[in-house]
């Protein structure tokens, strides 16, 4: 994939994609997939994205988790957005997933809805989902990049299909290397990915071991700055805490999209240890000073490595195993 053209201000550029093989399936992506059969595609959902924004802003970073909680389990195929059945236990109530935001659910069905009602049938949930993080990533100052479509939405969603392909907040480097690996990622994507952390939150119970109790010798991870553990101490009190606190995971910038996670992580402000072990492990230093160092670097690399990961696992034309969803949360009777 070639970068054609860059573009815009210091905080955003547009990188051109030509045409994207998929990972698996019988088919391929394409940027035009749609061109004939829902040409005003883009408008209707960037407009759709625009108003959820303006209502709820941090959707922007609920909508980036969903789809790579969303690609990493089963593939880029929206069956994270599938609700369970009394048969069914789906993804999106797996442990690993009941902290994903409702707004970000809600963003994805009121782009189908808007879709449906001028394209009837035509596209895919799992499309959809990739475009609306697109769109809401460009609107907290991050890049903008030509989505290739062309995915159809899964038929299965379990629950049981959800641990062990997620990362954790405890995750050590190793665990994290085999983890992106295993889904055709390497540590240089892997880092940039992690960028993805520029915006959205995380609840206490995903840092309080960093600041409260480490290990036997450490009460506090001696990687984490003494006065934001300070800080994060008084956000999340052991004693009377409120489950639904958040914390920001880059306090310094959280409603923009850019490398000053990097630049958090080089200070010990990682919020999460998964996050601060990408600068104190020597193996992916060099590539968190990198982007550290210029934000046009890192913006680049977050497009090529969401490229890759939104081809993960794709179900395509041809695919007995996809369809085009009518309703995002269910599959097709």
């Amino acid at each position: 994939m070639d970068a054609l053209q860059g573009k815009i201000s210091k905080w955003k550029f547009v990188l051109l994609l030509v045409m994207v093989s998929a990972e698996s399936g019988t088919g391929q992506l394409s940027v035009d997939y749609y061109k004939a059969s829902c040409p005003n595609l883009e408008t209707i959902v960037q407009q759709t994205m625009v108003q959820k924004f303006n209502a709820t802003p941090v959707v922007a970073g609920g909508m980036l988790r969903l789809v790579f909680h969303d690609c990493m389990v089963l593939g880029c195929d929206a069956s994270v957005l599938i609700s369970s059945t009394q048969n069914n236990t789906a993804e999106k109530d797996a442990d690993d997933n009941l902290s994903l935001p409702g707004d970000a659910f809600d963003g994805v069905m009121r782009a189908k809805a808007a879709v449906e009602a001028q394209c009837p049938g035509v596209v895919s949930c799992a499309d959809l989902l990739v475009i609306a993080a697109r769109d809401l990533l460009a609107m907290v100052g991050g890049p903008s990049w030509e989505v290739a479509k062309g995915r159809l939405d899964g038929k299965i969603s379990m629950a049981s299909a959800v641990p062990g392909n997620l990362p954790s907040a405890t995750d050590d480097l190793d665990k994290l290397t085999a983890l992106f690996a295993s889904k055709g990622l390497n540590q240089s994507e892997m880092v940039a990915l992690s960028g993805a952390h520029s915006v959205g939150f995380a609840h206490c119970n995903q840092f309080m071991r960093r600041v409260y109790n480490f290990n036997a010798t450490y009460k506090i991870d001696p990687t984490i700055n003494p006065l934001y553990a300070a800080q994060l101490r008084e956000s999340c009190p052991q004693v009377n805490l409120d489950p639904t606190v958040v914390v920001f995971l880059d306090d310094t910038t959280p409603r923009i999209f850019d490398n000053v996670y990097y630049q958090n992580a080089q200070k010990g402000l990682a919020l999460l240890s998964s996050d601060q072990v990408l600068f104190t492990d020597e193996r992916t230093r060099p590539i968190v000073n990198s982007f550290a160092a210029d934000n046009s670097t890192f913006l680049n690399s977050f497009v090529s490595a969401m490229q890759k990961l939104t081809s993960v696992g794709v179900k395509t034309r041809g695919s007995a195993d996809g369809e085009i969803r009518q309703n995002c949360g269910a599959v097709n009777t």
